[in-house]
Order: C-alpha cells, then structure tokens, then sequence
C-alpha cells in the first residue's frame, strides 16, 4: 500500500501522523536556535566583522548545525513514537502524554537559550571547555547561578512561556496524529532519522563553521547545544593524533637545545630525557615563599597598564615596591589551567589541564622542589578541595591541602558557593604560615582566591563598590583583603625572612576577535620581600610557567628540575617565549610571531605588535613553527609517558 502512494502523499501522510510532532520539534528548535544567533549577534555587533560573506555564512552554517543539532535532540521522540504500539498511541488518554513530552522539549529548548544567553555574556562565546567542567560540578555551578541570577523568576517566565507556546501549537499537534501508522510504517521513517545522527557522528565536526577570521562570526554560526555535545567528546585530544608533528625524538632534541641555559647542565644522554641539574654558586636563601594566585586578574585592572578606575589601590602602590613584572602572560583561561602552570612549569597540553587528568599524581612540582630543601608546602584554598579536582592534584603532589573546611562558622565574614571571603582565606593562611614557622621550618604557601568570580559577592562595608554590581567591585574587594594581608604580616617577626608573590591565574575574560587574542593573556606578577628584593621592573616578554625557576633563581636553589620555564634571569636576551591556549587551540609567541597549532594538523602564523595587541596573519615561519611544535609535542609526550613523575 505504502509503495503505491505518490511522494507528496507519503509525505503529507507522515506529517499527518505521529511523526509530526518531529517536525514540530525540530521546527521549534531551528527557530529558538535563529532567534538566539540574532541576539547575539545584537548584543556582540561591534566585533563582528560584517561583510555579505560572513552574513550569509553566520545564516547558513547556522542553520546547517541548528540541524544536526536537532537530529541528536530528536532521538528519543523518535524512538517514543516509533516503538509506542498504535492501539496505545490513538487512545484518547495519550493525547496528555504527547502535550507533556512536548511541553518537556520546549522547556528544554529555552532553558537552553537562557542559559547559552548567560554563558555568552560571560564568556563571548558558545558553550565550551568551560561548560563541559561546570556540569561536572553541579553544587557550585547551580549554587552560583542562584546567587547571581532571580533563577526562581526565571524560571517561573519560561514555564508560562512554554505553556503559551504549547497552547499556541494544540491544533498542529493535534492533527499529528490523525493518520495511523503501522511498525513497518514508521520503520520506514524512523530508522532513517535515527541513522542521520550516527552519519553526522561521524562525518561533522566544529571545523566547518570556523571558516572566518573573526571569531565572533564563528561562534554565531555554531549551535550551542552541538558545541557543548562536541566539547565534552573532546575533553582530551592526543597530540600527535590531531596536531602537527615531527619525530618524537626530534622534538625532545629541539627542546633539550631550547631549554639549556649557563646555569644547566644535562643529567644524561637519553633522548627523552630533560632532567638537569641547576646550579647556582653562593648559600642559598631560605626564605618563606607565599604566593597568591588572585581569581581571574587581569593586567588591565591595574593603574599600571592604563586603569583609570583605581580598583586595585593597595596592588598599584606595591608595585612600586616590588620586583615588577610587566610583560607576563598566562598560559590559558582557567583557574586549573594557571594552576597547572605555577606548579608544574609545563606548556599547557591540549584538552584537559593536567590538573583534571587522571594520572597526575607524584609529578614534578613546584611544591616537590620546596618539600626537598626543607620547606612545608601548602596549597590554601577558600572553597573546597575537590572542586576541579584541586585537592587530589595537590595532595598527590607534596602539598598539604587547606580548605575552606579548616574555618570555623564564626571564623567566616562572608561566603558564596565558591568559597569564603577572601579575607578569611588569609586568615586562615597566616594562621597556617605561623603554624609551620613554629615548628622550625620554612615554609611555602601557594593561595588560591575566589572572590573574584561571578556572583562578585563578598562583605559590606569594606570598599567603596556595594556587593553583587560589578566585577570591579570583586577586583578591588580582594585587592583590599591582600593589601590587609600584607599589612598583618608585617607585624610579625617573619616577614622579613618572606618574599611575597602576587600572581593571576588568568585573565578576567578570554574573548577576542581572533581565537588567541594576546592582550587576553597578559596578566600581571608582583614579588615583595622590602628586606631582600630590591624594587625594579621586569619588562622583557615571560611565561606563567617561567615563574617557578625564577622564583627559585631569586632564592639562589640548586637543584634537579624537569621544569619547562626559564629563569629569567639567567635567560640570554631575545630567547623570550609565552604559550597561550584554549583547550585545543596551542599558541607560540615569539620574536614579535605567534603560531597557531590546530586540531586536524591545521597551522596559523601572524605578525604581532604588542603595543596595540593587533596580530595579523603573515607566512608560515618554518624555524618558529618547528619550535612551536616541539615544545608542545615534547610535554604532550612526556605527561603521556610518565616522564614527568
């Protein structure tokens, strides 16, 4: 019977059937899908690059992946009407169970829009990396949105909404289930629309709606939900699998040249091997070291890069009286990424941040070469340890983890779901410094703030910008909880026996208009220690992971390291380097050049100009790229292998 229906028939017949309510949803979906790329694209305007090509490319390439996208979403409605047995489907009681699956998918549908609404005007882009982490971490996440958001009116609008739209549609939905199906029947259209999104599995990637230079444009032609479904597939990507590459040994080799400096000397001969021992002439210097690394500071947040909202008073005057560093920049856009970087001292590999990974325990580390000369190491954070896998990382790496659950309730001012204030936090690192100095030995303290993330909440009364308004209120709410810090400090009798080191993690907000925007990255370094630094500033070009062995060059240590920073100091002019990266895209920044490694083994080259931060794409520099390859290849391949333990 079937075979004997014209096409248009057959056609008209589905949409009449069950199967409507498939193209109900899909429909719904592109619709919801365009409507969001055009508030977008409203609210980010002024950086996208508007031309007929972009426009038209945003449009379709938008609707190419709002459909495959839908293919996905579709699955198990698909699955619903194709197994449901007609005499239960036409019963007059189902009629409530098609509303309610319906009215289910909307609601889906626009929680999404919402919330891809609120991940945009945080981050400027389509789910990511980033919102992979954040389901992981439901408590936090969902806690955060609560306080940052009238969540509870939120989502009391979308529920009315989604009403209203159901209501709106009852006749269409209604009329799809007029004409009765058979199993062969809607075999015939269900296995086809289940088979779509196991092709596209294989055959559709991100990729095809990078296709402009802009990457606002980029990310307007994407679909959010597809994004995030891409993202947490590719939550680890192998290097040598999906970036270019050279021989291993190759690599090491090119690093092992790289990484020697006059005070180096290579431990052996073997190819993989980047052991070497550092040596300094002179006692060495066994001071306490306490770093703070502050949530999300941005270099332009301080007077000294051109801010004219002085929200870091107390960060601007110690400047002037400490060891300055202008012109460092961050290795990525997360906390566990920067984390990464301060205690391993690694190029950032592609996917995950070591810290995240399973097989990263007894690495080398920073807190190792402290735990080897003597020192407490203590990783002090505010909220609690087993966010980002923070607590195991740095319990299986010689630190003594301190959270949040180490402060009494009337110990606390003031807490969100990221953490308590961060003046309890340092609080609670003094008490812990005073701790091991008591005991009779040095120690060194890494300090992890939170008060810097949205909701930006922290207590009344102690600065100028009222709670929850503005991330400025968070930059100088912490600026002034260190600058109270430092202050106790130096009342006690071991600050003159302490360096000081104020360091970001990365960077306020990672959004450019290129995928890589350099001034992104730029993040600012203070060391102090009045009675055994001498002020000055560092202006030459440096890497988040070159602060460790300059750090222990300023302490004159000797020692085995693995590390892939520099001491900057003993650096030889004009071999100045920075690695910038998201999660899958690996940048090399040097002599005025970035590159660009990509997955598929794709490579980018551009000329920059720091002054301005404008980059612009210029021929591929073979040497650069080499270099570029083997720094990356070589830490890839050596976290793989265990060769950094």
């Amino acid at each position: 019977m079937l075979n004997r229906l014209p096409r248009t028939a057959f056609l008209k017949r589905t949409v009449q059937s069950r199967f409507g309510i498939i193209l109900l949803l899909i429909t719904l979906l592109v619709a919801i899908s365009m409507l969001t790329r055009l508030v977008f694209f409203i609210y980010s305007f002024s950086n996208v690059e508007v031309t007929l090509l972009n426009l038209a490319g945003i449009l379709l390439f938008g609707l190419f992946y709002d459909l495959v996208n839908a293919s996905y979403f579709i699955i198990p409605f698909v699955l619903y009407v194709w197994l449901v047995p007609q005499r239960v489907y036409s019963k007059a009681w189902h009629r409530p169970v098609l509303y309610t699956l319906f009215s289910i998918a909307t609601f889906i549908l626009l929680f999404n829009a919402v919330a891809e609404w609120f991940f945009w005007d945080e981050f400027n882009t389509r789910y990511n990396f980033i919102a992979v982490d954040y389901l992981v971490y439901t408590t936090e996440v969902l806690g955060n949105i609560r306080e940052s958001y009238p969540i509870e009116w939120i989502i009391a609008g979308l529920i009315i909404l989604c009403g209203g739209i159901t209501y709106s549609m009852r006749t269409l939905l209604n009329q799809t289930n007029t004409v009765p199906m058979q199993f062969k029947q809607r075999s015939m259209v269900a296995i086809p629309l289940l088979a779509l999104p196991l092709l596209f599995f294989f055959t559709v990637n991100s990729k095809y709606h990078r296709f402009s230079l802009n990457t606002y444009t980029n990310e307007l032609a994407g679909n959010g939900m597809y994004e995030l479904f891409a993202a947490y597939i590719n939550n680890e990507l192998n290097y040598e699998q999906f970036y270019k590459k050279i021989n291993n040994e190759e690599s090491f080799a090119e690093v092992k040249n790289l990484l020697h400096t006059p005070e180096t000397r290579y431990i052996s001969n073997a190819p993989f091997d980047i052991a070497r021992q550092v040596q300094h002439t002179g006692p060495e210097k066994k001071l306490n070291v306490v770093m703070i690394s502050v949530e999300s500071l941005s270099a332009d947040f301080m007077a000294a890069f051109g801010n004219k909202q002085n929200i870091t008073p107390f960060l601007d005057s110690l400047s002037q009286h400490s060891l300055f560093f202008t012109h460092l920049y961050a290795t990525g856009t997360r906390t566990v990424r920067g984390l990464e970087a301060l205690s391993l001292c690694v190029p950032p590999t592609p996917g995950q941040s070591i810290v995240r990974r399973p097989r990263n325990e007894h690495l080398f580390t920073l807190g190792k070469v402290f735990g080897e000369k003597g020192y407490d190491s203590k990783f002090i954070y505010g909220g609690y340890g087993y966010f980002d896998n923070m607590g195991y990382y740095f319990s299986n790496n010689e630190y003594d983890v301190i959270d949040r659950d180490a402060l009494k309730d009337e110990e606390i001012d003031y807490e969100n779901i990221w953490g308590v204030a961060d003046e309890n936090l340092f609080t609670l690192a003094e008490r812990e410094i005073k701790k091991t100095i008591a005991s009779g030995k040095p120690v060194f303290t890494h300090i992890m703030t939170t008060s810097n993330h949205r909701p930006f909440t922290y207590p009344d009364g102690r600065i100028d910008i009222p709670s929850h308004t503005s991330r400025e209120g968070a930059v100088k709410y912490t600026d002034y909880a260190i600058g109270k810090f430092i202050k106790s400090c130096a009342t006690k009798k071991w600050f003159s026996n302490t360096i000081f080191v104020i360091v970001a993690d990365h960077c306020a907000s990672s959004a450019g208009k290129t995928e890589l925007p350099i001034n992104k990255y730029h993040i600012p370094l203070l060391i102090y220690s009045p009675a055994n630094i001498q002020p000055q500033h560092m202006d030459r070009l440096m890497s988040q992971i070159d602060l460790g062995p300059t750090l222990l060059g300023l302490l004159n240590f000797s020692y085995t390291s693995k590390f892939y920073g520099y001491d900057i100091f003993s650096l030889e002019p004009g071999r100045e380097r920075v690695f910038i990266s998201t999660y899958q895209s690996l940048g090399f920044v040097r002599n005025n050049k970035l590159v660009v490694l990509l997955p598929q083994q794709k490579l980018e080259t551009y000329q920059l100009n720091l002054t301005d931060d404008s980059m612009l794409p210029t021929a591929e520099d073979k040497a650069l790229t080499q270099e570029a390859i083997a720094w990356y290849q070589s830490a890839s391949y050596a976290f793989r292998e265990g060769l950094m333990r």
